[in-house]
C-alpha cells in the first residue's frame, strides 16, 4: 500500500540531499513533483494543493533554506505534515461511562461491514470487553447467518430478529445486551449509497433511538478518491466519529488514507489488512508517515512479535540459543511462527533504512519457506535433533520425501549449522546475551 508514493517521494529527496544549499526554484520543483506524486496515488486534488502549500510555506523560510542539511529539513517537513494529513495523534475508541457503549457501523454495500463487525468485535473481546452482535442488515441475503457464522467463530452472541424493522432491532439489541450484562453492542447495518435519502434517513432513525458513542465508517480503500466523496456524505448525514478503512493490504494507491481525514474530520481508527478476523491493526498516522518516507516502522514489527510470544517463551528460547540446543525441531517452531505474522518482505520494509535497501521488486518467496518446512518434516527425530548424522542416503531419502533436491537439503543444513555457530558466539558474549534478551523474537 502506498508504495509507489513512496518510490516516487524518496526519489525526490534523494535529488535534494544530493546538493548544498537550496534555492527557491529547487524547492519549487521538488514540490512540484511531490503534488504529482499525491495525484498518482489517488489523493484528492484539494488536499495534494493544500498539503503542498503548507510544506511549502515552511519550506521557504530562511532558517531552511540557509541550514546545513536543508534536504534533511524538508524531509522532516514533509513528514509532520503528512502525520498531520493522516489525523495527527491516534484516535482510539471511546466508550460511554455507562454501558452498554453502543458502536454503529456504516458505509456502501460491499465495504466489509460485517466482516469489520466481527474483527472488531474479536479486538474488544482480547481486551477484556464482551460484545453483543446485533445483525440490523435486514436486505442483503444472508447478511444475518454470515454475522451468525462470525459470532461463533469469536464466541461472542448475535442477536437478530429476522428481516424485521432495522430501528427496532437496532434498540431491543441494546436492551438485550443491557439485560445479558455486556460492555458493548455492535450494530451491523445494512450497506447504503450516500445519496439514497431513504435508507440514509432509516440510518439517522437508528442513531436516534440507540445514541451510538462510535458511528464507525467502514471505506474500502481500493476506491480511492469515491471513498473519500462517500465518507463527507455520510458524515454529512450522520456525524462519523471514525473511519475503518479495509484492503490497506491490497494492490491499491491508498489515496483515500491521505485524504478521507482532511476531508470529514473524522479520523481514521482502525485498518484492515487482511482476511483472517485477527487482521485489523490500530491506526498510527505517525507509523504510516515513517513508512511512506522509507523511515521503517519498528514500533509495529515490535509489537507484532510481542503478540506472538510470551515471556516465558522468550526466556525458553534465550536458553536455548546460549546453550546451544537450538535444534531443526526449533528452527521450524520459529518459522512458523514468523509465518503468523504476515510477508517477510513486508516485514523486512518495516526496518529502518530497509525499504531503501531493497530493490524495488525485491520479494521473498514463499515458496523458499514451504519447501524448508517440508525438508524438516521429512527428518526423522534423530536427525532433527542431531543433524550430523545425515549422511548421503539419508539426505537423498528426505530429499525425495518433501519433493525437493539433495542440494536444497544441502543448503538448509549448512545454513542451520552457521547460525549455530553464531548463536553459540553470541552467546558466550555479555552483550550477545544482552541483544537476546531485548530483541524482538522472531
Amino acid at each position: 500500500m502506498l508504495d509507489q508514493l513512496a518510490d516516487r517521494l524518496n526519489a525526490v529527496f534523494s535529488r535534494l540531499t544530493g546538493r548544498g544549499k537550496l534555492s527557491e526554484g529547487d524547492v519549487n520543483d521538488a514540490l512540484r513533483e511531490v503534488r504529482i506524486a499525491l495525484l498518482e496515488a489517488d489523493v484528492s486534488l484539494a488536499v495534494a494543493k493544500q498539503f503542498v502549500a503548507s510544506i511549502k510555506e515552511k519550506a521557504l523560510g530562511q532558517n531552511v533554506l540557509e541550514s546545513l542539511t536543508p534536504a534533511q529539513t524538508i524531509v522532516k517537513i514533509v513528514n509532520d505534515e503528512l502525520v498531520e494529513l493522516l489525523g495527527g495523534a491516534q484516535a482510539r475508541l471511546q466508550f460511554s461511562d455507562a454501558p452498554p457503549s453502543v458502536i454503529l457501523m456504516v458505509g456502501l454495500q460491499g465495504s466489509g461491514k460485517t466482516t469489520q463487525t466481527g474483527k472488531l468485535a474479536l479486538r474488544l473481546k482480547e481486551q477484556g470487553r464482551r460484545s453483543l452482535l446485533v445483525a440490523a442488515d435486514v436486505y442483503r441475503p444472508a447478511a444475518i447467518a454470515q454475522l451468525q457464522t462470525l459470532g461463533k467463530q469469536i464466541d461472542l452472541p448475535v442477536f437478530e430478529a429476522g428481516q424485521g424493522d432495522p430501528v427496532k432491532i437496532a434498540r431491543d439489541g441494546v436492551n438485550e445486551a443491557k439485560r445479558l450484562g455486556l460492555s458493548t453492542v455492535i450494530i451491523d447495518t445494512a450497506g447504503r449509497l450516500q445519496i439514497d435519502d431513504a435508507l440514509m434517513a432509516e440510518l439517522e432513525r437508528i442513531k436516534a433511538a440507540v445514541h451510538p458513542k462510535e458511528i464507525l465508517f467502514v471505506a474500502d480503500a481500493m476506491t480511492g478518491q469515491e471513498a473519500t466523496t462517500v465518507a463527507r456524505g455520510f458524515n454529512d448525514r450522520l456525524g462519523i466519529t471514525g473511519v475503518i478503512l479495509t484492503k490497506m493490504d491490497g494492490d491499491t494507491r491508498g489515496g483515500a488514507a491521505l485524504s478521507i481525514f482532511r476531508e470529514t474530520g473524522a479520523p481514521i481508527k482502525f485498518v484492515g489488512v487482511g482476511e483472517k478476523l485477527s487482521a485489523l491493526e490500530p491506526f498510527y498516522p505517525d507509523r504510516l508517515a515513517s513508512r511512506i518516507l522509507g523511515m521503517g516502522d519498528v514500533l509495529t514489527l515490535i509489537e507484532k512479535t510481542q503478540s506472538l510470544y510470551s515471556e516465558d517463551q522468550a526466556k525458553k528460547l534465550e536458553q536455548k540459543l546460549r546453550k546451544n540446543s537450538f535444534t531443526l525441531d526449533d528452527f521450524l517452531e520459529q518459522m512458523r511462527q514468523m509465518k503468523k505474522l504476515g510477508s517477510m518482505t513486508d516485514l523486512l520494509k518495516m526496518l529502518p533504512g530497509v525499504s531503501k535497501a531493497l530493490p524495488k521488486d525485491f520479494e521473498i518467496p514463499e515458496g523458499k519457506m514451504k519447501m524448508t518446512e517440508a525438508i524438516i518434516c521429512s527428518m526423522t527425530f534423530e536427525e532433527r535433533r542431531n543433524p550430523s548424522v545425515l549422511n548421503g542416503s539419508r539426505r537423498k531419502r528426505i530429499a525425495l520425501g518433501s519433493g525437493s533436491q539433495v542440494s536444497d537439503v544441502n543448503q538448509l543444513i549448512k545454513g542451520f549449522e552457521g547460525a549455530q555457530k553464531m548463536m553459540k558466539q553470541l552467546g558466550k558474549s555479555k552483550l550477545g546475551r544482552g541483544a537476546m534478551r531485548n530483541a524482538p523474537r522472531f
